[in-house]
């Protein structure tokens, strides 16, 4: 047996989990020393941003209710004169994936500490890691300055989730520990944390999207993204991501569904490269087959299983396959051209692996 040899970087990090936690708001904005709270939303989720804005009283300088998927660089930085002119101090952000990353937008320009409210299972609040889009590209980074200083997991906030979103966001979290368990960076600790994720969030989610108000589901499918938002922080990512950064960035597809339509396929991919780690996932799914059981998970669940019924068209998978193999992540598998086309043909059908 080979002797262990890994280096793992714990991110700072203070979660409040549990129902009824979103009281513990105020305090924690008293906690950072702040008294000019911004407040973010997409524009659905205004009328819960209003109730964030209610509970912080004096506390909130106003809102900025406009983020938006894939964060425009257009809507970060006007989202950015917004808090420089409430001359905001701490920015709160209540919603999923696409608030979460308007608020790091803010704050890798200005430095204002996040206070983030997940209401999916985007699990970015638990990562360094920023995103933008611009002229029909996404650019990442990570940077410590984006990492929410406080982050408050309510389950009862997660009720109002759509069945299909909950299907899509559980299984975009599901991507964030397969990934981890073969990334660049993976080691034992976050190899031990995303498994357990996997697990958490395969035996939550059927019940989550049968009935949105079991709150003993939905208690445990957050449980369940948390551990995938830990696992994406500390072991970066591969493949899959850089797939779904294109097809988002460049073909604007929505961001949890593209994640649920490739993770089968970009498993199949590095299944021969990463034997241990799709052993773990598998076993975490009760399958023997890691990349078939995270299709059959999405059928089950009713989620979308192909790009073409997210409106990606069969003429830009040549373009998307030449923008995966420039610039690329970290992968166990080597990027063959051809192969990451298959990929995407594959997944353009939606054939199971």
């Amino acid at each position: 047996m080979t002797p262990l040899s890994f280096v793992y970087n714990a991110l700072p990090a203070r979660v409040i989990f549990g129902l009824g936690s979103l009281e513990k708001l105020p305090e924690e904005v008293d906690r950072l020393g702040a008294s000019r709270a911004l407040v973010l939303s997409t524009p659905e989720q205004q009328v819960a941003a209003a109730g964030i804005i209610a509970r912080l009283g004096p506390r909130a300088a106003g809102l900025y209710a406009n983020a938006v998927m894939h964060v425009p660089s257009e809507i970060a930085q006007a989202a950015r004169a917004r808090a420089e002119e409430l001359r905001a101090d701490c920015l709160v952000a209540a919603g999923g994936g696409s608030t979460t990353g308007l608020a790091k937008a803010i704050a890798l320009t200005s430095a204002l500490p996040i206070v983030a409210i997940p209401t999916s299972y985007a699990g970015s609040e638990m990562t360094p890691i920023w995103g933008l889009t611009e002229g029909g590209g996404k650019k990442t980074g990570r940077d410590l300055r984006v990492l929410p200083k406080t982050v408050i997991y309510d389950p009862a906030l997660t009720v109002t989730m759509p069945p299909l979103l909950s299907a899509t966001s559980g299984i975009n979290a599901i991507a964030h520990c397969v990934e981890a368990l073969y990334a660049k960076d993976a080691n034992p600790i976050v190899s031990m944390i995303a498994e357990e994720g996997i697990r958490a969030l395969a035996a939550s989610l059927p019940a989550a999207v049968r009935e949105p108000a079991n709150l003993e589901a939905r208690s445990q499918a957050l449980y369940g993204a948390w551990l995938g938002g830990i696992s994406l922080g500390a072991a970066g990512m591969a493949l899959h991501h850089k797939l779904c950064h294109i097809l988002g960035g460049a073909f604007n597809l929505p961001h949890a569904e593209t994640h649920t339509v490739i993770l089968p396929h970009a498993a199949a991919y590095n299944a021969s490269a990463a034997p241990e780690a799709m052993a773990r996932a598998a076993r975490a799914l009760g399958s023997d087959s890691a990349p078939q059981a995270l299709y059959d998970l999405a059928a089950g669940l009713g989620a979308p299983l192909s790009l073409e019924t997210l409106g990606m068209k069969a003429d830009g998978l040549d373009r998307a396959a030449d923008l995966a193999v420039q610039n690329p992540y970290y992968n166990p598998r080597p990027l063959a051209r051809a192969a990451i086309r298959q990929l995407l043909q594959d997944a353009f059908e939606g054939r199971r692996p």
